[in-house]
């Protein structure tokens, strides 16, 4: 019997798969507990439907990302923060200081999507970030850590 699974069943498959079962664990286990629906000619249909929709979803929003991709990597961006004498800052300079300098040129960024890829930010100077847009597609820009 063939069912299409609307969540992921381990050792079955993911949710959206067109899967063969058996009709007494399709009908007595997997349907009853909202796991699947039986895969009729119209449940084919819809499938396929939404398919298609995904794939051309899914193709605007990886445009999209790449597009932005390409705007961060020319971007570079400067932090002001509160420097001692010596040259070390009070604090560091952190994820939430990076999303609000891209906020300021215009493009707006989660901070929990931006990655500091050096350990720390402690001392004045040039550093990278990342920031993750969207599946595998990532931008790194440059800041600048100044003075206030």
């Amino acid at each position: 019997m063939e069912i299409l699974l609307k969540k992921d069943v381990a050792n079955l498959g993911y949710a959206g798969e067109i899967v063969k079962v058996k009709a007494g664990y399709a009908m007595n286990y997997l349907v009853p507990q909202g796991f699947a629906v039986v895969a009729t000619e119209s449940v084919k249909k819809q499938h396929a439907e939404m398919l298609r929709q995904r794939a051309h979803k899914e193709a605007k929003l990886v445009a999209d990302a790449e597009a932005l991709a390409a705007t961060i990597n020319a971007q570079t961006v400067e932090v002001k923060a509160k420097v001692s004498e010596a040259g070390k800052l009070y604090g560091s300079v952190t994820t939430m200081d990076l999303a609000e300098a891209l906020a300021a040129k215009g493009l707006n960024v989660e901070k929990k999507d931006i990655t500091i890829l050096s350990d720390e930010v402690k001392e004045l100077g040039e550093y990278e970030a990342s920031v993750k847009l969207y599946k595998g597609i990532k931008g790194t820009f440059k800041f600048n850590v100044v003075a206030e």
